[in-house]
């Protein structure tokens, strides 16, 4: 818990120095790039969590891997590193995506339903929700079988769930009382 309100806080720090600097395009293109280095390359997660590499020299590695990132992303890096929080860097770029997001008044939805849904269900569904909150919606699909029917919204914490599987359960609980 506490690495994720740490990454949290570092992601916080990264954000509002990027909107002063005006350079928010270049610290989301750097961050994006971190991100998906740690998820395609199983060294580079490696290279994060060493503890033997000291932090100059992941510092120096840094630099040589990301040549073309922004002095703030780069001078981002190198206290993160300092701090020893450079295993943390993965967390850090989720957080910073999420608070870009919410910035930006980008509201994440996953719709899941146990099949494809056609056009006008989805339309019908998306508009619903739209009307009960302020933002640009950015809508997920997922296909779960097990809900057998119907679908689940998740907003957030939130969750709408409107499936036959759980409607079932309902009727399950309300039975065996």
């Amino acid at each position: 818990m506490k690495s994720t309100k740490a990454a949290s806080r570092y992601a916080k720090a990264l954000l509002e120095l990027a909107i002063e600097k005006n350079r928010i395009d270049q610290v989301t293109s750097d961050i994006s790039t971190l991100l998906q280095a740690n998820n395609e390359t199983k060294e580079f997660q490696l290279f994060l969590d060493s503890p033997v590499i000291n932090a100059e020299k992941k510092n120096s590695i840094f630099k040589v891997l990301f040549p073309k990132f922004d002095e703030i992303t780069t001078l981002f890096i190198e206290l993160i590193t300092k701090n020893g929080r450079e295993a943390m860097i993965p967390q850090i770029a989720d957080s910073f995506e999420a608070q870009l997001k919410a910035h930006k008044g980008i509201v994440p939805v996953t719709l899941i339903s146990a099949q494809a849904l056609d056009s006008k269900t989805k339309e019908t569904i998306i508009a619903k929700v739209q009307s009960t909150i302020k933002g640009i919606l950015e809508v997920t699909e997922q296909i779960d079988a097990s809900l057998i029917g119907g679908f689940v919204v998740k907003i957030g914490d939130n969750r709408i769930d409107a499936s036959v599987a759980n409607q079932l359960e309902n009727l399950k609980q309300r039975l065996t009382r």
